[in-house]
């Protein structure tokens, strides 16, 4: 991992963190529209793998697996974030490419289900010409799914 990956990562941890803080906790679920934020569940089961954030207009709920979130933002490093929704489980990134390649790339990941599976996972991957070939976004998928058990697996979650 390059210095540059660490600090990109490091960055966007912070951001992220102090988006979170923001909200704050004042205990009146009135001053802040989205509600409060979940925490992640340290208890048995599945719910270590997910992060909750919850909505109080709409009473909407999602849950988002947090290895496969960790490792398309790990497979996907090369390209520059452009926004992250925890809410809908959707990254879109801007083009960027790939080491070693010469063609440019975007990508939307969208996590749809707590669950460590292909059907949690859903990849949009764009050259500038258009739709990227099949086999490549099928490439991409794959080494995500493969990154996420390798992360759940260091974690000690089985």
């Amino acid at each position: 991992m390059t210095a540059l990956t660490s600090l990109r990562r490091l960055t966007f941890g912070l951001g992220l963190l102090s988006a979170l803080a923001a909200c704050g906790s004042s205990g009146s679920l009135g001053s802040n529209p989205f509600g409060s934020i979940g925490s992640i569940g340290l208890g048995g089961g599945g719910e270590a793998a997910t992060t909750q954030a919850v909505r109080t207009r709409g009473a909407e709920s999602v849950a988002v697996n947090r290895y496969l979130w960790a490792a398309s933002l790990d497979v996907l490093s090369f390209l520059p974030v452009e926004s992250v929704d925890p809410f809908t489980g959707v990254i879109v990134m801007g083009y960027g490419t790939p080491p070693g390649g010469s063609r440019a790339y975007r990508a939307t990941v969208a996590i749809s289900d707590p669950a460590l599976d292909a059907r949690s996972l859903n990849v949009a991957l764009l050259t500038r010409s258009g739709p990227a070939a099949a086999e490549t976004t099928r490439a991409i998928e794959d080494a995500i799914l493969s990154r996420a058990r390798q992360l759940r697996i260091a974690d000690g979650a089985l």
